[in-house]
């Protein structure tokens, strides 16, 4: 197996955003997220028995805060993780990715860094990936400084400061086809993912192997004491090869991110055209 047919195999199962791999692996998702409520709610987040309308309303003013870029966020998928943090004062945002475990046989982790106008990625590769020919050359656990003009457009390594969210919740939140207020905060119904892709959050190919299914898929929501988005579970079910699983996105610390930092400069080394070859 060669660098590139590895890549070609594992995204085209993974889709890396600057803040998202949302695998359609094997395995079954979090089982019973609930929709009870765990946090107090607001005018904003509708009234005791509120129609859909007002509902979808409140989710969809919950994602303002979002756009002001400065918070942290977590997203898991079938075994794949990603952790991080936005902070649009400093023009930074930086994530932490991992996809699979010590008993999976790909596995990978990568740490990107964006301080504009810089970006570094620094990538580990473990099980048969870390035995692929060629691996050597990708200077593992080194920052690579990337070409901005070879990752502009990229959303694998790639930042766009335009478009701050990294799973693109105010989209995913209009494609909300029904939806109910389950408790102080809480709220559940079913979204349309076919536009799930352009959000971010969800892999082209898993939502075309939905069919049908993909236009009413179930999800839990909840918001802060402010009303604000802290937690959106989109529960995609079964479909061919696909068995169920939970995509869980979660935002803290509105207004509390930092800075991204810097790797040390002894640590950092310029990107070799393999690893932009892993990536396209």
């Amino acid at each position: 197996m060669t660098i590139r047919r590895f890549s070609a195999a594992l995204f085209a199962v993974t889709l890396l955003t600057p803040a998202l791999a949302a695998c359609n692996g094997t395995g079954t998702g979090e089982a019973g997220v609930s929709a009870s409520p765990t946090v107090s709610g607001s005018a904003a987040a509708g009234s005791a028995s509120p129609g859909t309308g007002d509902a979808k309303q409140a989710l969809l003013n919950s994602t303002n805060e979002i756009r002001n870029g400065n918070f942290r966020f977590t997203m898991t998928g079938v075994g794949t993780t990603a952790e991080g943090q936005v902070h649009e004062p400093s023009q930074s945002a930086e994530m932490k990715l991992t996809i699979g475990d010590a008993s999976s046989d790909v596995q990978m982790k990568l740490d990107l860094v964006h301080l504009k106008p810089d970006s570094w990625v620094k990538l580990d590769l473990g099980g048969q990936a870390a035995t692929l020919p060629g691996v050597q050359s990708l200077n593992l656990g080194k920052y690579q400084h990337l070409d901005q003009s070879r990752i502009k457009g990229n959303r694998n390594l790639g930042f766009d400061f335009e478009e701050v969210d990294p799973a693109g919740s105010e989209v995913l939140t209009q494609g909300v086809t029904e939806v109910r207020r389950t408790g102080e905060g809480a709220y559940a119904g079913t979204i349309d993912v076919t536009k799930a892709a352009e959000a971010g959050s969800l892999n082209a190919e898993l939502i075309k192997a939905l069919g049908q299914q993909a236009r009413s898929v179930p999800f839990t929501a909840k918001l802060d004491p402010q009303a604000r988005l802290s937690e959106l579970v989109i529960q995609i079910p079964a479909s061919g090869q696909n068995k169920a699983q939970d995509i869980r996105i979660t935002y803290a610390d509105y207004g509390a991110a930092t800075a991204a930092q810097r790797p040390p400069a002894d640590h950092v080394v310029e990107a070799p055209n393999e690893l932009y070859n892993l990536f396209n």
